[in-house]
């Protein structure tokens, strides 16, 4: 989309690897607005964003298994009934899950289950494939290489680059700033007022599922709950649980490095909470653990809204900052580009 709009584009990554860290690193759900039934808007933007996503990368997409969301009873934040409600307002599809799927489910905790149309992505395949896109459409690309401070140019940004320890600068009309977890240490070098942040360490557990599920998807709503979705790029399935995925939160006051010493599997919790509203995930069949860290807007956790960051510097007019949490939220940050320009 860029290359269509410039002249030149220049990608650069930290990492050896295109999509190595946080694209990798998490559930791989490609999330359908079933996820946020408190934040209309995050929905209504998934929603729209999801049928041109898989459209757009079918041959990178795992639909080959029934999702299901089961609706806790008592302690979730919306009932059965609530839930059905909001998916008739988003227009997303869903109906009963069948009886045999219902009875796996504890009846005294879950309030209803559903079957939803909902999908998982598999980032090896989208980095090989989006790595030959960069390449067909004239995309210069330089891994292993990090953008270490941005200053003002008389025509733009000019932007010091690190790789092997040595120092090198660019010079570019429009810098955006997509470091996720590190957008701030970008900023801070840039002599850029930071943006309100929060990190958090995160497991997803990596897991054989429970034969009594049959290569099903189980997200349960909505609260501490957890979710179990297959992990496409080892044929495997992740568990993640709302209150033993994060494992401890910091702001940019607090580097990772002392964050990773919190780093001990939660697995054998997610498995037992996940067990008293699905007793079959008791069967569940521990592998490893991804680790990762996560970046939030502090007021998502107020209302679970999962908001596109599209944030021009004050101080640095050139760089823009991009923070998304959700794969599909890429046409979002096409959207405020386009807006952007025209203003």
């Amino acid at each position: 989309m860029l290359r269509r709009r410039f002249d030149r584009v220049l990608l650069v990554e930290r990492e050896a690897i295109l999509l190595g860290r946080a694209s990798l690193n998490n559930q791989a759900r490609v999330h359908g607005g079933y996820h946020y039934p408190r934040s209309i808007l995050t929905s209504l933007r998934s929603r729209h964003n999801y049928p041109r996503f898989v459209d757009e990368y079918g041959d990178c997409i795992d639909r080959s298994f029934p999702h299901y969301y089961a609706v806790a009873r008592g302690v979730s934040k919306v009932t059965g009934n609530q839930f059905a409600e909001f998916c008739r307002r988003i227009e997303a599809p869903l109906s009963k899950a069948p009886a045999a799927v219902a009875r796996l489910f504890d009846s005294t905790r879950v309030d209803a289950v559903f079957e939803v149309q909902e999908c998982a992505f598999d980032a090896v395949k989208l980095r090989e494939r989006t790595s030959r896109e960069l390449v067909d459409t004239g995309v210069e690309v330089r891994t292993s290489t990090e953008a270490v401070s941005v200053r003002n140019a008389p025509d733009g940004a000019r932007v010091t680059l690190r790789h092997a320890g040595a120092e090198s600068e660019v010079l570019s009309s429009l810098v955006l700033n997509c470091t996720y977890s590190r957008g701030n240490q970008l900023l801070e070098h840039s002599a850029a007022a930071r943006i309100p942040m929060k990190h958090e360490l995160t497991e997803m557990a990596i897991v054989h599922p429970p034969d009594e599920l049959q290569g099903a998807a189980v997200t349960v709503m909505d609260g501490p709950f957890f979710s179990l979705m297959p992990y496409p790029p080892r044929g495997l399935f992740s568990l993640s649980h709302v209150r033993y995925t994060p494992h401890c939160s910091w702001d940019d006051n607090r580097s990772a490095e002392q964050a990773l010493a919190c780093a001990q599997s939660r697995f054998s919790h997610m498995a037992h909470d996940a067990a008293r509203y699905l007793p079959c995930m008791r069967n569940t069949r521990y592998v490893d653990s991804l680790w990762e860290i996560k970046t939030v807007m502090p007021r998502s956790e107020q209302d679970d809204s999962r908001p596109i960051l599209f944030r021009r510097s004050a101080e640095l007019p050139a760089v823009i900052t991009v923070l998304g949490a959700k794969i599909d939220s890429v046409y979002d940050v096409e959207d405020a580009l386009a807006q952007a320009h025209s203003s």
